[in-house]
């Protein structure tokens, strides 16, 4: 069995999409200044109105869990079964793979130290799958053993197996095998604010970045800008990132979140003195 994890590309100095193709390697049988208004409904489930995922999908069956009582966390959506975990491995310095989520430089130093180390590749053929780029999931296995993770690549492996980092793994591995578990996208640990990291090739003409350390996986990201007088939606790249083709313009922009359970955050930015490339913006809150 073989997992491949985003191989890089990189044109006119802006990083690019992964393909999520290359071969497993550990014989694992791996697979793998600002001003913001925040609101929040807190608890209230994804809508199945088709609207509820990156993909436009809506997630079946939808569970919730009480969080924030030492228990499990909120989780969202349908209960991913049949797959396995494995030792990617998933790491941040990609001592094997390249995180298809990250640019070419890898995940930024802050990143890294606010969103942990414990870490998830999922299968690339769940639909919208870049969409999910930093959000959390949080695994169960038949042995009882559970976790939080965050998502930081994708990449080809058996139907809804994730492949996981080091520490991940020592906290999920009872020695089984085959290692079977479910997993369902859940609510991130409160680790701070959301971050905003802007692609190096970013301006006023071509504006592209990622979210980062965001509590809930993201049905949208728009933006009203010098450019747009409302809010107009980010395309979304197989590498994660956000991006608007004609540019955001130069002055102050908006850019308004929405969460798989709807809730918004609004962060607004005046215009960098140094640019947007490979500015890192950080906001007020998250959502929650």
């Amino acid at each position: 069995m073989k997992t491949r994890y985003g191989a890089l590309l990189v044109l006119a100095s802006v990083s690019a999409c992964s393909d999520g193709s290359q071969p497993a390697a550990d014989g694992d049988a791996g697979t793998p200044g600002n001003d913001a208004a925040v609101t929040t409904d807190g608890t209230v489930p994804p809508p199945q109105d088709g609207s509820a995922l990156p993909d436009g999908k809506a997630p079946p069956d939808a569970a919730i869990v009480p969080a924030d009582d030492g228990g499990p966390p909120l989780t969202y959506g349908q209960t991913y079964s049949g797959g396995e975990f494995h030792l990617g491995p998933v790491d941040y310095d990609e001592t094997v793979w390249h995180n298809a989520c990250a640019p070419g430089t890898k995940y930024a130093t802050s990143v890294r130290q606010v969103e942990g180390t414990l870490l998830a590749g999922l299968w690339d053929g769940i639909q919208g799958v870049a969409g999910y780029c930093d959000a959390c999931i949080y695994v169960t296995t038949a042995k009882g053993k559970s976790a939080t993770l965050r998502v930081v690549t994708y990449g080809a492996t058996t139907p809804n197996s994730i492949d996981v980092s080091p520490d991940a793994y020592a906290i999920l591995n009872s020695g089984e095998y085959p290692r079977s578990m479910t997993w369902q996208f859940a609510r991130c640990p409160d680790t701070g604010k959301l971050m905003y990291e802007f692609q190096t090739g970013s301006s006023e003409w071509w504006t592209s970045l990622w979210v980062r350390n965001g509590r809930v996986p993201l049905k949208s990201v728009e933006v009203k800008s010098v450019n747009h007088a409302s809010y107009v939606a980010l395309a979304r790249g197989t590498d994660g990132t956000l991006t608007d083709g004609a540019g955001f313009g130069k002055g102050t922009f908006s850019i308004r979140l929405t969460g798989i359970d709807n809730q918004q955050v609004i962060d607004t930015f005046a215009w960098p003195s140094a640019g947007v490339a490979g500015a890192m913006l950080i906001g007020q809150g998250n959502l929650q």
